[in-house]
């Protein structure tokens, strides 16, 4: 026997076994809250998929910085012959460019040594994962750390620890308003600064500031990815953070030894221009990673881990995605179901757990610049159902798609 029982937009069936909760999208589509377990995604991944292995995770971040030599050594060398001067600009901004994307290469394998996806040695996940995020000028226990406790609560409006949007009534507050009838539409040329604000300074805001965290009630400095005894970590953390920054500090000296002995011209177009790059890629990817109208956050209540797993969304990234950044757009889900599964055998095993997963599988193959646009526009906060059932779906005030509730 099943019973159906529909509160405003939201239905609840009950049948002998579960309970299936629905909801409507921002699209206006019917969403289903998943109902099968991590024991479900486990038992459909083959064996094999966990294997990793350290010498073939360690020819990557050979093959990339042998990429990024061999860009210096033909930009070096051939682009100062080139007669032209407009055209030399072009050649140096493409260098830089792809040198960036190589190093964003470097800070996905060091994001696999914090996940224990490298090898079996944790000293060489370490090591390694150190080295790599620190010249990226990420903070790499410090990141490791916030990141594992985001892993542990996506989706939860509460207990996730970045992409954390707003409700409804925070954002009624951040605008002064009190009915959305007073809410003024954002401009396409509003939407457009918030996103070359977020991609070029989103990433060391994010570990300066904690923004898009949750909210805590310190100075910005004390609640930090470089601060110690910041609410963000466990107090066994401390000497761990404190080697994160003696990490970038070297890096900092690593970059003053080379404007010192190569010129700021070389610094910038070699290292400081490829970092910029790193931010932009890491916030571009990570935000469409947990950003969709279809995608939910879950109250307490409601929440699980296969359900946060299941509240992020593959996309597709095209020839870059699979062979410079390591697939990490495009087996994000499988990414969050099970972390140390390495990036060379996840296209199988999301292949697995879709069978089990099935209509709560999400992946997105439009281009990813038309993604990143659309979320900025449609995804502004979450609205809560009818009847609190806890299921969370994105609106806007952008006039597109399910309008909120007053």
């Amino acid at each position: 026997m099943a019973s159906v029982q529909v509160v405003g937009n939201v239905s609840s069936l009950t049948t002998d076994s579960k309970e299936v909760i629905t909801t409507t999208d921002l699209n206006g589509n019917r969403f289903e809250v998943p109902n099968y377990s991590m024991g479900d995604i486990l038992s459909a991944i083959p064996k094999h998929c966990y294997d990793r292995n350290l010498l073939y995770s360690l020819h990557f971040v050979a093959r990339d910085i042998a990429a990024m030599v061999a860009l210096g050594y033909l930009a070096y060398n051939f682009i100062p012959m080139v007669p032209n001067y407009y055209a030399r600009g072009v050649l140096w901004s493409l260098y830089s460019y792809a040198t960036g994307l190589f190093s964003f290469g470097l800070w996905i394998l060091a994001h696999e040594c914090g996940h224990s996806a490298f090898s079996d040695y944790p000293v060489v996940n370490n090591f390694v994962g150190w080295v790599l995020h620190s010249y990226c000028g990420v903070p790499y226990f410090s990141w490791k750390y916030s990141h594992a406790k985001h892993h542990k609560a996506t989706g939860h409006l509460t207990r996730d620890m970045v992409f954390v949007p707003y409700t409804a009534e925070e954002f009624k507050e951040s605008k002064g308003i009190s009915k959305w009838a007073e809410a003024v539409e954002d401009t396409p040329i509003y939407t457009m600064g918030m996103l070359l604000f977020q991609q070029i300074g989103g990433m060391q805001l994010y570990l300066s500031t904690n923004a898009s965290g949750q909210p805590i009630n310190l100075p910005w400095w004390k609640k930090s990815h470089f601060h110690p005894t910041s609410p963000i970590f466990e107090a066994k953390d401390y000497w761990y953070v404190i080697l994160s920054d003696i990490g970038l500090l070297l890096v900092v000296a690593m970059a003053y030894w080379w404007y010192k002995t190569y010129g700021l011209f070389c610094m910038v177009t070699s290292y400081f221009i490829p970092y910029l790059y790193v931010n932009h890629w890491l916030v571009f990817i990570t935000f469409l990673q947990h950003t969709d109208a279809s995608m939910p956050h879950y109250t307490a209540e409601q929440w699980t881990f296969a359900r946060g797993a299941a509240a992020t969304i593959d996309r597709n990234f095209g020839f870059v995605g699979q062979h410079i950044f390591h697939d990490i757009a495009e087996t994000h889900v499988l990414h969050h179901y099970v972390s140390r599964i390495p990036f060379y055998r996840a296209r199988e095993a999301t292949a697995a757990i879709q069978k089990v997963m099935g209509q709560h599988y999400r992946y997105e193959g439009e281009n990813m610049w038309k993604s990143l646009w659309k979320c900025a526009r449609t995804c502004q906060f979450v609205e809560d159902t009818p009847d609190n059932k806890g299921v969370l779906m994105f609106r806007n005030v952008n006039g597109v798609g399910v309008k909120p509730r007053d």
